[in-house]
Order: C-alpha cells, then structure tokens, then sequence
C-alpha cells in the first residue's frame, strides 16, 4: 500500500526532528564497535528501522549488509536504497528474513513501541545466528535523566516511565534464550547547538512531546530557548542506553 501524503509529510518532519547527524553519533560507533566485532561481510538485523539513519551508519561504518526492517510505508520509503541496504516491509513480531541470517540485531528506539515483546525476542532468535547478539538503544524508566527531553521538558519522564524496564526488557528476551552481557550510557550529539536542536523540534513526531499538555510544552521550549541563548556555543548532547543481550 502507497503511503498517503499526510504519511509522508510525518515522515519528512519525523526524520528532520529525529535523526541524530551521523558526526554526532561518533560515541555509538564507539560503544557497538567494542560490543560486537562487525567485519565486511556480516548482516546485521536493523528492527524498526525508521527512516534508516541507523541502517546507513552501519553500513558506512563497518561495511556490513543491513536488513532494515519497517512496518510504515512512508519510513520506509525513506531509508536509503544502497547495495549493501535492503529494506523489508515487517515488524519485530513477523520478521520477513530467513533463520539464522544476520550476526547482530540492532534495535534503536522501538522496543517501547513492539507490541509483544517477548514475540518479537523469539523472532529475533530466530533470525540470528547462534550466540549472535541484539544491541538495544532506548530510553528506559528511572535512566532518563540525561536525555535532552526530559531536561527541558521534565514531563516526558513520566512517559519514559510506561516504557519497558530493564529489567522487563531482559526477562523478555530471557525467555527466548538471551542473556543480559552490558548496559551502557552512551552520548549522542544531537544538533551542534541547543538553539539548532530547538529549531529542528517536531512536536507532532515526538510522543514524548505529544503526550505533554500545550502549557508544559511551551515553558519546556521557552527552558530550551533560554538555555540556548546563554550557552549559544553549547551542543545539544543527549544520553541513551545500550543494553546488549546474547
């Protein structure tokens, strides 16, 4: 099915306010790098991967083959269409590639929208290869702190406080066989100035910033405003988590 045009202009406005600059994800090359040795040649399971700005820094940075899977037809129009990309219409709870093909599992920012997340783990056992890893990068309840969001606009914790756990997040991919191996907070630029960052804002995007009643998101963004002009030369880092199972 075609994307309609209100689709696609989410999916321009999602990937203009969401996807990191790739100088700016230097600490995550970094931090995948020491937790899987990723050489030209292996395949790594890219699930829910948006607009694809995961999937190309992969590509780019290890010369691996991606399998970037996305359920939205206007994301997944997005994601670049390279030689080393193929880009699958799936979700993590029906993944549309072969048993054991891929040698690592990436999932960025999608596991607090998977429906069934222990279908998915099963899933994603499946798809990997015996002792291959799944490297999670998210935002969980009560590690939120140094996320720009909830710095300036203090109410989105409470929406990371619906998200899955840790230590849910481990007991879903327990039962499909996987085993906790590293937690990692991990820095990720994410525009070279507050005031970039606040002008690259896409409430509509951002079900953090959804959720907020109109007063809460406005005193965030006078916050942010106010920040970016006495700090103009300051850039606008933020913190996730890398939780890596096997």
């Amino acid at each position: 099915m075609e994307a309609t045009a209100p689709d696609r202009r989410f999916a321009e406005e999602y990937r203009i306010a969401r996807d990191i600059p790739r100088d700016g994800l230097t600490a995550w090359r970094a931090a995948v790098a020491t937790e899987v040795p990723l050489a030209p040649g292996a395949v790594v399971l890219d699930v829910g991967a948006g607009t694809g700005a995961f999937s190309a820094a992969f590509a780019d940075w290890f010369g691996v083959r991606v399998l970037a899977v996305e359920p939205a037809d206007a994301m997944r129009a997005l994601i670049p269409r390279t030689a080393d990309i193929e880009v699958l219409d799936g979700r993590g709870e029906a993944l549309p590639v072969p048993d054991g093909c891929a040698d690592a599992a990436w999932l960025g920012s999608v596991v607090h929208h998977i429906d069934d997340l222990p279908a998915a783990a099963r899933e994603i056992r499946r798809a990997l290869k015996p002792g291959a890893p799944v490297l999670i990068r998210n935002s969980f309840p009560g590690r939120c702190t140094r996320d720009l969001r909830v710095r300036f606009f203090p109410g989105t914790a409470r929406i990371v406080d619906g998200y899955p756990t840790v230590e849910q997040t481990c007991a879903a991919f327990a039962a499909a066989g996987f085993s906790r191996v590293a937690l990692h907070a991990v820095p990720q630029e994410s525009a070279p100035s507050l005031s970039d960052f606040a002008d690259r804002i896409r409430r509509g995007t951002d079900a953090k910033l959804r959720a907020l009643t109109d007063e809460e998101f406005e005193c965030g963004m006078r916050r942010l405003r106010r920040a970016a002009a006495q700090e103009p030369d300051r850039p606008a880092v933020s913190w996730m988590d890398l939780l890596v199972l096997a």
